[in-house]
Order: C-alpha cells, then sequence, then structure tokens
C-alpha cells in the first residue's frame, strides 16, 4: 500500500487518558489528524474490557470518521491490545510495552534503563493527574477507603499487602515530554520517593515517536500497520508485537509504508 509521504493519509486516534495531553499537543499542529478518542486510564488492569472497549472505539470511528488510519495511543498493555482489529482502516501501534515507551521516544532506551534501574515505577504529567501513583496521598486514601469499609484491622492487613507490593521497586521516575508539566508535577514525584524511600530520577522525553505516531510515515522497525482483517499479536523478542491473520503471522514486503484511502465513510 503506497501513499506520497507528501501527503499522509486522514488519521483518528484512540488513546488511552494519560497520553490525552501530550497527543492533543501534537495533533494540533498536524492537520492529518481528524478526531480524538480518549478512553479512561486502567483499563490494563483488566485487558478483556481494553480490548473491548478500544475494539468498540475502532468500530465506531470507521463508521462514522472520514478516515483512512487510526492510530493508537496504547501499547501491548497487559496485551489488551492483543486481538483488536479493524473492518476497512488500516490500524497502526507503536511496537511498545506502554505509554512509557511513547514518552521516552524508543522502546529499546526504555530497555536500557529498566536494565540500569530495576524497580523504577514511572510518574509523568498524565499519570500524576488520572492515577494516583505510590506515594503518601495514595496510602493515606486507600487507608481511609479500607477503613470506612472493612474496619481497622482489615484496613491494616490490606494496607501491609499494599505496601509489600510497593518493595519491589526503589526509583521513582518523572518523564517528561514538554506539554503540562509544572513544577509542581516534579516535587510531588519527589515527595512521593522520599516517603517511599525511594531514589529520585528525571527523564527528558522525546516526541518523536508519538508525533510519527500520528502522521506516519510507519516505518517497519517502530510500528505494526495492521491492514483490515488482521490482528496484534505478542512476539518473545524485542518487536513486542506483529501482524497476524487467524493465528498465522501475516505478510509482509520488505518495507511497509503508509495505507492508501482506502475508501473513507462519507
Amino acid at each position: 500500500m503506497n501513499h506520497p509521504s507528501s501527503t499522509p493519509p486522514a488519521v483518528a486516534v484512540i488513546t488511552c487518558a494519560v497520553l490525552d495531553a501530550e497527543i492533543r499537543h501534537l495533533a494540533s499542529s498536524l492537520p492529518c489528524v481528524r478526531h480524538i478518542e480518549t478512553l479512561e486510564q486502567g483499563l490494563h488492569n483488566e485487558p478483556p474490557r481494553l480490548r473491548r472497549e478500544v475494539q468498540a472505539a475502532i468500530e465506531r470511528i470507521e463508521n462514522t470518521c472520514a478516515v483512512d488510519a487510526i492510530a493508537l495511543g496504547y501499547g501491548l498493555c497487559s496485551r489488551g491490545t492483543e486481538g483488536l482489529t479493524a473492518g476497512r482502516c488500516a490500524l497502526v501501534m507503536a511496537r511498545a510495552h506502554d505509554c512509557i515507551t511513547l514518552l521516552l521516544g524508543c522502546r529499546r532506551r526504555y530497555a536500557s534503563y529498566l536494565a540500569e534501574h530495576p524497580g523504577t515505577y514511572w510518574y509523568s504529567h498524565g499519570w500524576n493527574r488520572h492515577h494516583l501513583p505510590p506515594g503518601q496521598q495514595r496510602y493515606e486514601k486507600l487507608y481511609q477507603q479500607y477503613l470506612e469499609r472493612f474496619g481497622e484491622d482489615d484496613a491494616k492487613y490490606l494496607m501491609e499487602v499494599e505496601q509489600a507490593w510497593f518493595r519491589s521497586y526503589s526509583r521513582a521516575t518523572y518523564v517528561d515530554l514538554g506539554v503540562g508539566t509544572t513544577g509542581e508535577d516534579l516535587q510531588y514525584t519527589q515527595q512521593c520517593a522520599r516517603w517511599l524511600g525511594w531514589a529520585y530520577d528525571y527523564q527528558r522525553g522525546d516526541a518523536g515517536l508519538l508525533r510519527t505516531l500520528l502522521s506516519g510515515p510507519w516505518d517497519r522497525e517502530r510500528f505494526v500497520v495492521l491492514r483490515p482483517g488482521e490482528t496484534f499479536q505478542m512476539t518473545a523478542d524485542d518487536r513486542v508485537i506483529e501482524a497476524t491473520v487467524k493465528g498465522r503471522r501475516a505478510a509482509r514486503p520488505a518495507d511497509a509504508t503508509p495505507p492508501e484511502p482506502a475508501g473513507a465513510a462519507p
């Protein structure tokens, strides 16, 4: 499927709320992005629900939007994006385990950082706003909720379980794509790290991967572009995902190119 690089396809975006601010900021200068649909944060905790809700959004867009491709502001996300498919549009996703790759700009940078700093918990503009990350505020809020529902003894036990989970982490790293971040975001992350007894780090993000996701061209090294009827499937190597048809790897030419218009809905 060839398409002149000077005329990118019309694109709709489905994204997790964690990336909403960054995606809308980048899309504001990309005329090819015609529609953005944002889904709630936390769906990765229920992979079947993530799959259902993103699939429903794909179908809505195909029925109502005059676009050629749908870009997903997701990674593999606990395998919740496996099995997604489109009937008319090309479906595009970065080779990423989760949204941190999209913020850092490179899955290999992400893997290298985690290899050097195992036990990293990530904070960002979107994570801090749409999710209550580990820290004193989370502890106090959860304890109060458990206390009201279960009583003091059970509340203390549940918080011990929660804190035991956090012991597998030792570092709070804030990744900043330069959109929306304030001094309060950084201060909050530092406060969380101090309260937890973790190290703190700051990483400047790279918008290149996210920008290309929105506008193309989509190279095979960084992206998977599904044709109608194909689905995403996890791989056992650093490609992260691949295109499959009926459970078998989809054939691909040597170089992937953006899709040509596929008869967009009127």
